[in-house]
């Protein structure tokens, strides 16, 4: 089984302004891959975190094995520590299961 999840990060002048996540793990079968259910988990709730917690526009396009989200305008500290939170979570990701499953671009906007 082969694959990988490719996410990349947006930064504005050091601040994470948005992502695309796309592609499947392939660590295990479809409906058992922990990979992709923690990658999608982080960066879901962090979409919906913003939408639901902070005052900031984002614009999120989601379908079978990608989602992009930007946050449009101004970006509050909530979304912000939101943001850099799920980065965390998928460098842990990436740090315990390696670079053949996870593989995260940061690229300044």
């Amino acid at each position: 089984m082969t694959g990988m999840i490719t996410v990349t990060v947006f930064k504005k002048s050091g601040a994470c302004r948005g992502f695309v996540c796309e592609g499947h793990a392939g660590y295990a079968e479809e409906g058992y891959d922990i990979i992709c259910s923690a990658v999608s988990a982080l960066t879901v709730n962090a979409v919906n975190s913003i939408e639901a917690l902070t005052g900031d526009a984002v614009l999120a396009k989601t379908k079978d094995g990608f989602l992009e989200a930007r946050i449009e305008g101004r970006l509050s500290d909530k979304s912000r520590l939101l943001l850099d939170s799920m980065v965390l979570g998928l460098q842990e990701i990436q740090k315990n299961y390696g670079n053949e499953y996870l593989r995260l671009i940061f690229k300044e906007v």
